[in-house]
């Protein structure tokens, strides 16, 4: 795995592909009130791209453009939460969007473990670490936390390509992009103050 570590935005010329995975660490869970620090990129090539957010200096317009590129596909572990970070902080709509914890939700109804560490070992026969979940990334980044924060993008497109072959065995690829294209209001849902409330039960 190679780690690229950036300052406040990607380069103008980097190539993404078609189909990124990202992921992003915040001070906590609110995306009003925690503050994102960090966003994380792969495009499946065992390289990840790390950025470090200074929206108090500027905006990540690069990183912004390949958010809102609607023909590129983006691979989240938990779609809901990042993509509400994003549209708070950057004040954009994001669409084209995979998660693979619904995904694995919607197809690994055998087990309740569907965290990322968990599709790792089972999907891919790999143990990642989680040890620096919880840390601060408030400050400078240690190469525990570069290597942890990498790590969190760095199989997402092969855990994709297994639980899509799951969606399509069980007959439930159209359900899970359903699911995929309400996220965008799920998060609205969830910053607009809905978030722990379902409008959908009686």
């Amino acid at each position: 795995m190679k780690i690229n570590l950036y300052e406040e935005d990607l380069p103008k010329k980097i190539n993404i592909g078609d189909s990124v995975a990202i992921d992003s660490e915040t001070m906590g869970l609110n995306p009003k009130r925690d503050k994102l620090c960090l966003v994380q990129l792969s495009k499946g090539d065992n390289v990840c791209h790390l950025i470090k957010i200074n929206l108090e200096k500027t905006k990540p317009i690069n990183l912004i453009k390949i958010l809102k590129n609607n023909k590129i596909q983006k691979i989240f572990h938990y779609a809901r939460f990042d993509v509400a970070v994003f549209k708070y902080n950057f004040k954009i709509n994001i669409k084209n969007i995979y998660c693979t914890k619904i995904a694995s939700k919607l197809t690994r109804t055998y087990t309740d473990k569907h965290g990322y560490k968990d599709l790792c070992k089972e999907l891919l026969n790999k143990n990642i670490s989680k040890a620096e979940q919880s840390s601060d990334w408030g400050g400078k980044l240690s190469m525990q936390q570069q290597k942890y924060a990498a790590t969190d993008v760095l199989y997402l497109h092969k855990i994709r390509d297994k639980l899509d072959k799951m969606l399509i065995r069980e007959k439930r690829l159209k359900l899970a992009q359903a699911c995929f294209n309400f996220i965008e209001y799920r998060t609205d849902l969830d910053i607009n103050g809905w978030a722990d409330y379902d409008i959908f039960r009686h």
